[in-house]
C-alpha cells in the first residue's frame, strides 16, 4: 500500500528555553502527540538552536541511536567514554548510547548560535557496548547528489548507526532535481534542513518533511538552494 503524508514545520512540538528553542517533529519531553511517536525506527528529529556559550549539562542516554548533524556553529561534546571534540558545519557524529553513556552538549561560541538537527535512532538490539564516532561531509559530497553519512554496515565511508537503516544527505541547487529509488518494501522520510524544494509534487520548506510508505520513487525539485536528509528505514507500521 502507497501512501505519503507531509509534516509541516508549524505543526512541530516547539519548546522556548530562552537559550534553547527546540522544534519536535516526534514526541519528546513535554511535547506529546499519540500520532507523531516514531516513524519506522526513527524516534527523534529535533531541530535545536542553541545561544551562545550554553547548553545541555553532563546527562545520561541508555539505548539508543544519537546522530548529530550540524548545520551552522560549532559544538562542544564531552562524554564519559573520554571523548572530547568540537563539531562544526558539516560534521555529523554518531553516539551509541547503549549499556549507558553520559554527555554534555554546549555551544563553542560566545558569540554565535548553534544550529543543530539531533535524531534517535531505536537500535536494533538493546544493551550494545557505548561508542562513539564523527566525521566530516564536505558540501562538494553532497552537492547536488545523495551522499551517504550512516549506514548499518559503515559503506562508503559512513558512520555506523546499528538499525538497518541507510542516512543521506544533500545540498541542492535551485531547479535541480534529484530522484531516489526507494524499495516498495521500505519507507522513506525527508527532512528538509534549510530552503524550499517540491517533492513528489508537495511543496516543502525549511522544517518540513515528507513520510512515504510502499512508493518507488522519490523525485525532488529544489525551488531554492536547499539542504536535505533521507533516512531508508523498515516499513513503516503506525
Amino acid at each position: 500500500m502507497q501512501t505519503i503524508q507531509v509534516r509541516k514545520s508549524s505543526e512541530r512540538g516547539y519548546a522556548n528555553r530562552g537559550w534553547l528553542e527546540s522544534y519536535h517533529s516526534f514526541s519528546f519531553a513535554e511535547y506529546h502527540d499519540p500520532q507523531y511517536m516514531h516513524f519506522s525506527t526513527l524516534r527523534v528529529i529535533n531541530e535545536d538552536v542553541i545561544g551562545p556559550a550554553q547548553g545541555f549539562g553532563m546527562h545520561p542516554h541508555n539505548d539508543m541511536e544519537i546522530v548529530t548533524y550540524m548545520l551552522q556553529g560549532a559544538l562542544q561534546h564531552t562524554d564519559n567514554m573520554g571523548h572530547s571534540s568540537v563539531i562544526k558545519s558539516g560534521d555529523v557524529q554518531r553516539m551509541t548510547a547503549g549499556t549507558g553513556v553520559m554527555h554534555s552538549e554546549v555551544n563553542a561560541s560566545k558569540t554565535e548560535d548553534a544550529h543543530l538537527l539531533q535524531i534517535w535512532i531505536l537500535p536494533e538490539r538493546l544493551h550494545l557496548p557505548p561508542s562513539y564516532e564523527e566525521k566530516h561531509f564536505s558540501a562538494s559530497k553532497k552537492s547536488n547528489q545523495w551522499c551517504l553519512i550512516a549506514s548499518n554496515d559503515g559503506r562508503e565511508e559512513s558512520l555506523v548507526v546499528h538499525q538497518d537503516m541507510l542516512l543521506y544527505a544533500t545540498i541542492l541547487s535551485p531547479d535541480v532535481t534529484l530522484e531516489y529509488v526507494l524499495n516498495t518494501r521500505r519507507s522513506a522520510y525527508l527532512q528538509v534542513a534549510t530552503g524550499e524544494v517540491e517533492a513528489n509534487g508537495q511543496s516543502l520548506a525549511a522544517g518540513d518533511a515528507l513520510m512515504l510508505d510502499g512508493m518507488a520513487t522519490l523525485e525532488i525539485k529544489a525551488a531554492t538552494q536547499a539542504e536535505l536528509l533521507l533516512f531508508d528505514l523498515p516499513l513503516h507500521i503506525a
